[in-house]
């Protein structure tokens, strides 16, 4: 199979581990508080990461960059509630276009916090993004509210995650980085979840089966899928997660289809693909 060809399976892994989230997320948030279903989320993860402990060594979760893990799943937690938040509020495609704006906040953060060169890739993906931003939400509409404005949060607090990801990856492994987030973001949605808990009923277990393995892997298929391809190839793929969402949204929960929600989804595309385009002719020289 051909490095490309490698990519797009894993893709496809990455976007289908996408959507069986967001479902196990919404039929979960019926019953339970967000800070439950990440609990259960960070559980079951664990259980999957540390059973397979045994075949890596204890030396395996050895870090010397503990308080940076710390900062890092403080940042992915609450991120983590925003997009839990906005899927039990808001249309599926919803909040899945806005979580587009994630290439956007991390082109900004990097030339704030990493000196990176605002250069015209940059500033016409913030642009296009902020435009976009505008065409989803609409201004003076019904469609700003708090869960909209929570998974705004949610993409920054991500692009924060992923800033923290890339000094961690010059450190620690992969392994190392999976484990540490489900041990600290265990306790931080367990404990707040506790005041409100709802003891899971028979029904409930396939969707926080489900919630918790789809979270690994998601993560695990798209890292195997840039150490494929590049994101020139990566981000095109990426962006069928919203017709995917869409359908998915209308079949099983009468969600309406917005245009207004795909123009603005793909003028953010589009700023982030052509920024993506030139720093990849830049690398090439």
């Amino acid at each position: 199979m051909s490095p490309i060809a490698g990519a797009a399976l894993w893709m496809t892994g990455a976007l289908l581990s996408f959507a069986a989230m967001a479902i196990s997320g919404r039929e979960l948030s019926d019953t339970m508080s967000t800070f439950e279903i990440l609990s259960l989320r960070s559980a079951v993860s664990l259980v999957i990461v540390a059973a397979l402990l045994p075949r890596f060594g204890l030396g395996a979760i050895r870090t010397w960059h503990l308080g940076m893990h710390l900062f890092r799943n403080i940042i992915h937690f609450s991120a983590q509630f925003g997009w839990f938040l906005g899927i039990s509020l808001l249309p599926l495609a919803t909040v899945f276009s806005l979580e587009f704006t994630i290439p956007i906040w991390s082109a900004a953060l990097a030339v704030i916090f990493l000196g990176e060169k605002l250069n015209r890739g940059r500033i016409i993906a913030i642009v296009f993004g902020f435009g976009g931003v505008l065409i989803i939400l609409r201004p003076g509409s019904e469609a700003i509210d708090i869960a909209s404005l929570a998974v705004l949060g949610a993409a920054f607090g991500y692009a924060v995650t992923y800033i923290t990801t890339k000094k961690l990856t010059g450190w620690d492994s992969p392994f190392v980085i999976i484990f540490y987030m489900n041990l600290i973001q265990l306790p931080l949605g367990l404990v707040p979840a506790l005041f409100d808990w709802t003891a899971p009923v028979a029904a409930d277990i396939p969707w926080i089966l489900l919630v918790g393995v789809a979270g690994l892997t998601s993560h695990y298929s798209i890292t195997k899928a840039f150490m494929l391809a590049d994101a020139t190839l990566i981000l095109p793929i990426d962006f069928l997660r919203l017709p995917l969402i869409a359908v998915v949204g209308f079949l099983f929960y009468s969600e309406g289809v917005d245009l207004a929600l795909f123009a603005g989804a793909i003028v953010i595309f589009a700023g982030n693909y052509y920024n993506i385009r030139l720093e990849a002719r830049r690398a090439r020289g």
